[in-house]
């Protein structure tokens, strides 16, 4: 299958990688030195499951330059995404399936702006991994996953061939007829990277800290409800569950929004925390945890974004 990964940092990276790897026809869109050294020696993968070095794939810097595609894996930052749309149709054909793998609950929305509803779909993928340097991908813990979807479960057919193609790649997929709820579940989790941020702290910290603990499952709880309110369907011992995985989570271990706030990059923080409060506020509800580290954090993200 022709796979064009937009977006080759550590999701993008390692799941193109694996696709590649397993003899699909793989184009990865990357900038800057990443480019220059993947165009040089190969991606790099350095993984728990293993490691490979990619060689036999293109590497481009503009989109126009990937060519047609069967599938577009957009794995880009959530604030891309709507910039993205208009160019990724000049992709697309009939039968192109796009599959965003953005934290959040928004892309999708904001793909089928510009593109045909019955050609994306709504996805997330569950995987810590990063860009350890230029050219090289480094996966440090879980599971490399994949949960996909069509808005309308009626057109999941459209999409039976993709359980195949990442399975045979080593990558474990479900297609879900509750995308939606998958979503969100995912979305609760994630938001606790802005407190990792503020607090300075890894997974373990965090969670190993009785007043911290209990600050994070606040957090979950608040986005919990705003999800429900919204007409989710949210188990109520979800929360429960979330706590559990992330007791899973290597103590090490941080997130990718985590990090780039830490570095002075511009983050997801208003895809993530940001959005919790907008639907928050549509909805009359108060979200004051979330509403606390948003706002603790904002001057640091418009200073990243250069806005102050």
């Amino acid at each position: 299958m022709r796979v064009t990964i937009i977006g080759s940092g550590g999701v993008g990276g390692y799941f193109g990688a694996r696709l590649a790897q397993a003899g699909n026809d793989v184009c990865f869109v990357a900038r800057g030195a990443h480019l220059e050294a993947l165009q040089k020696k190969g991606l790099i993968l350095k993984s728990i499951q293993g490691d490979v070095q990619i060689r036999q794939a293109r590497f481009v810097s503009n989109l126009a330059d990937a060519g047609p595609a069967d599938l577009i894996l957009l794995a880009v930052k959530a604030w891309q995404v709507a910039e993205l749309a208009p160019q990724i149709a000049q992709l697309m054909g009939e039968e192109t399936l796009v599959l965003p793998l953005q934290n959040g609950v928004l892309a999708t929305e904001e793909l089928t702006a510009a593109l045909p509803a019955d050609q994306v779909l709504s996805g997330l993928c569950r995987i810590i991994s990063y860009v350890e340097g230029p050219g090289v991908i480094r996966h440090t813990a879980v599971e490399p996953s994949i949960v996909y979807g069509f808005r309308d479960p009626a057109l999941n057919t459209k999409a039976a061939r993709l359980k195949t193609l990442f399975e045979q790649a080593g990558i474990k997929a479900r297609c879900s007829e509750h995308i939606e709820a998958d979503l969100w579940k995912k979305f609760i989790a994630i938001c606790v990277s802005a407190y990792l941020a503020l607090t300075r702290s890894t997974y373990g910290e965090l969670r190993s800290c009785k007043e911290t603990r209990a600050i994070m499952q606040a957090l979950f709880e608040e986005v919990a409800m705003v999800g429900r309110r919204s007409g989710v369907l949210i188990e109520e011992d979800f929360v429960g569950k979330t706590m559990a995985l992330i007791d899973t989570f290597p103590p090490e271990t941080t997130a990718s929004l985590t990090r780039d706030i830490w570095e002075g990059k511009p983050s997801e923080l208003d895809y993530q925390n940001g959005a919790v409060l907008r639907l928050a506020d549509k909805l009359g509800v108060d979200v004051p945890v979330n509403r606390f580290i948003y706002h603790s954090l904002l001057l640091m993200e418009r200073r990243a974004r250069k806005e102050l």
